[in-house]
Protein backbone atom coordinates (compact mmCIF):
# COMPACT_ATOMS: atom_id res chain seq x y z
CA UNK A 1 0.00 0.00 0.00
CA UNK A 2 2.65 2.17 0.74
CA UNK A 3 4.65 1.70 -2.59
CA UNK A 4 0.67 2.30 -4.18
CA UNK A 5 0.80 5.49 -2.08
CA UNK A 6 3.55 7.21 -2.72
CA UNK A 7 2.97 6.96 -6.65
CA UNK A 8 -0.11 8.27 -5.98
CA UNK A 9 0.93 11.06 -4.69
CA UNK A 10 4.30 11.43 -7.49
CA UNK A 11 1.62 11.56 -10.15
CA UNK A 12 -0.43 14.18 -9.11
CA UNK A 13 -1.51 16.96 -10.58
CA UNK A 14 -1.00 20.51 -8.11
CA UNK A 15 -2.64 23.69 -9.23
CA UNK A 16 -1.98 26.60 -6.79
CA UNK A 17 -3.69 29.83 -8.13
CA UNK A 18 -5.50 32.84 -7.47
CA UNK A 19 -9.12 33.07 -7.96
CA UNK A 20 -9.11 35.39 -11.06
CA UNK A 21 -6.36 32.63 -13.09
CA UNK A 22 -9.11 29.67 -11.82
CA UNK A 23 -10.52 28.24 -15.10
CA UNK A 24 -14.34 27.48 -15.34
CA UNK A 25 -13.67 23.92 -14.79
CA UNK A 26 -11.73 24.79 -11.73
CA UNK A 27 -14.05 26.43 -10.43
CA UNK A 28 -16.70 23.88 -11.00
CA UNK A 29 -14.82 21.62 -9.58
CA UNK A 30 -14.33 23.00 -6.57
CA UNK A 31 -17.65 23.92 -5.75
CA UNK A 32 -18.55 20.64 -6.42
CA UNK A 33 -16.27 18.91 -3.86
CA UNK A 34 -16.72 21.06 -1.43
CA UNK A 35 -20.78 20.44 -1.89
CA UNK A 36 -20.34 16.82 -1.93
CA UNK A 37 -18.31 17.06 1.37
CA UNK A 38 -19.24 20.00 3.48
CA UNK A 39 -23.23 20.44 2.62
CA UNK A 40 -24.21 16.33 2.00
CA UNK A 41 -21.59 14.25 3.47
CA UNK A 42 -20.88 16.00 6.54
CA UNK A 43 -25.12 17.38 6.81
CA UNK A 44 -23.63 21.05 6.90
CA UNK A 45 -26.34 23.87 5.42
CA UNK A 46 -24.48 26.81 5.26
CA UNK A 47 -23.55 29.08 2.80
CA UNK A 48 -20.27 27.74 1.36
CA UNK A 49 -20.49 30.61 -1.21
CA UNK A 50 -19.43 32.97 1.15
CA UNK A 51 -17.95 35.56 -0.63
CA UNK A 52 -13.97 34.71 0.30
CA UNK A 53 -13.11 33.22 -2.64
CA UNK A 54 -12.55 35.52 -5.18
CA UNK A 55 -9.34 37.23 -2.56
CA UNK A 56 -7.81 33.51 -1.38
CA UNK A 57 -5.54 31.13 -3.37
CA UNK A 58 -6.81 27.84 -4.60
CA UNK A 59 -4.55 24.92 -4.64
CA UNK A 60 -6.05 21.69 -6.08
CA UNK A 61 -4.87 18.28 -6.03
CA UNK A 62 -5.87 16.44 -9.59
CA UNK A 63 -5.59 12.85 -9.80
CA UNK A 64 -3.99 12.08 -13.48
CA UNK A 65 -5.68 11.77 -16.78
CA UNK A 66 -5.81 9.91 -19.99
CA UNK A 67 -7.31 10.14 -23.13
CA UNK A 68 -10.39 7.78 -21.91
CA UNK A 69 -10.97 9.55 -18.75
CA UNK A 70 -10.37 13.54 -17.68
CA UNK A 71 -8.51 14.08 -14.41
CA UNK A 72 -10.38 14.01 -11.53
CA UNK A 73 -10.10 16.76 -8.41
CA UNK A 74 -8.84 14.95 -5.51
CA UNK A 75 -8.24 17.71 -2.97
CA UNK A 76 -8.49 20.91 -2.24
CA UNK A 77 -8.34 23.76 0.19
CA UNK A 78 -8.27 27.48 0.10
CA UNK A 79 -5.87 30.17 1.61
CA UNK A 80 -7.22 33.36 2.69
CA UNK A 81 -4.80 36.26 2.89
CA UNK A 82 -4.31 38.54 5.84
CA UNK A 83 -6.53 41.50 5.75
CA UNK A 84 -8.30 44.01 8.03
CA UNK A 85 -10.00 41.53 9.92
CA UNK A 86 -6.95 38.72 10.61
CA UNK A 87 -3.66 38.97 10.52
CA UNK A 88 -3.11 35.94 9.67
CA UNK A 89 -2.89 33.45 6.91
CA UNK A 90 -5.70 31.08 7.15
CA UNK A 91 -6.23 28.02 5.67
CA UNK A 92 -9.67 26.52 5.14
CA UNK A 93 -12.38 24.03 3.08
CA UNK A 94 -10.00 22.15 3.49
CA UNK A 95 -10.92 18.82 1.90
CA UNK A 96 -10.19 15.15 -0.43
CA UNK A 97 -12.83 13.69 -2.04
CA UNK A 98 -14.17 10.35 -1.57
CA UNK A 99 -12.55 8.17 -4.19
CA UNK A 100 -9.08 8.80 -2.68
CA UNK A 101 -9.34 8.67 0.92
CA UNK A 102 -6.96 7.07 3.21
CA UNK A 103 -4.03 7.40 0.77
CA UNK A 104 -2.21 9.88 2.84
CA UNK A 105 -3.60 12.80 0.64
CA UNK A 106 -4.65 14.93 3.61
CA UNK A 107 -0.66 15.16 4.61
CA UNK A 108 0.48 15.77 1.09
CA UNK A 109 -1.82 18.66 0.28
CA UNK A 110 -1.26 20.53 4.03
CA UNK A 111 2.53 20.10 3.13
CA UNK A 112 1.80 21.47 -0.28
CA UNK A 113 -0.22 24.56 0.94
CA UNK A 114 2.84 25.31 3.87
CA UNK A 115 5.59 24.78 1.24
CA UNK A 116 3.65 27.42 -0.77
CA UNK A 117 2.54 30.02 1.79
CA UNK A 118 5.88 30.21 3.45
CA UNK A 119 7.32 31.25 0.35
CA UNK A 120 4.90 33.88 -0.59
CA UNK A 121 4.42 34.99 2.81
CA UNK A 122 6.92 34.33 4.83
CA UNK A 123 7.24 35.41 8.70
CA UNK A 124 3.05 35.74 8.65
CA UNK A 125 1.09 33.03 10.87
CA UNK A 126 -0.74 30.82 9.97
CA UNK A 127 -3.93 29.67 10.97
CA UNK A 128 -7.03 26.91 10.61
CA UNK A 129 -10.51 26.17 12.08
CA UNK A 130 -10.04 22.63 12.43
CA UNK A 131 -12.58 20.17 13.11
CA UNK A 132 -11.49 18.75 16.80
CA UNK A 133 -10.81 15.51 15.83
CA UNK A 134 -8.16 16.34 13.58
CA UNK A 135 -6.06 18.21 16.46
CA UNK A 136 -3.68 16.12 16.29
CA UNK A 137 -3.06 15.92 12.36
CA UNK A 138 -2.54 19.12 12.32
CA UNK A 139 -0.31 19.18 15.35
CA UNK A 140 1.97 16.98 13.67
CA UNK A 141 2.46 20.01 11.46
CA UNK A 142 3.03 22.30 14.06
CA UNK A 143 -0.47 24.11 14.77
CA UNK A 144 -1.28 24.63 18.17
CA UNK A 145 -5.11 25.13 19.69
CA UNK A 146 -5.43 28.63 20.32
CA UNK A 147 -9.45 28.56 21.31
CA UNK A 148 -11.66 26.13 23.19
CA UNK A 149 -13.49 23.20 21.33
CA UNK A 150 -16.81 24.58 19.92
CA UNK A 151 -19.64 23.71 17.63
CA UNK A 152 -19.21 25.14 14.38
CA UNK A 153 -22.59 23.73 12.16
CA UNK A 154 -22.90 21.26 14.71
CA UNK A 155 -19.22 19.93 14.44
CA UNK A 156 -17.16 20.22 16.91
CA UNK A 157 -14.21 22.80 15.95
CA UNK A 158 -11.21 24.64 17.02
CA UNK A 159 -8.75 27.45 15.74
CA UNK A 160 -5.48 26.30 15.80
CA UNK A 161 -1.92 28.38 14.73
CA UNK A 162 0.97 27.98 14.06
CA UNK A 163 3.99 30.02 13.27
Amino acid sequence: MADVTHAMHESLEWRWKPFAQLTADETYDMLEARNAVFIVEQQCVYNDVDGLDKDAWHLFAYSPGSEAKAAKLAGYLRVLLPDASDTDVRIGRVLTTSEFRRIGLGSAMLAQALERIVAQWPETAIKLHAQAHLRMFYGAFGFEPISDVHDDDGIPHVWMRSV
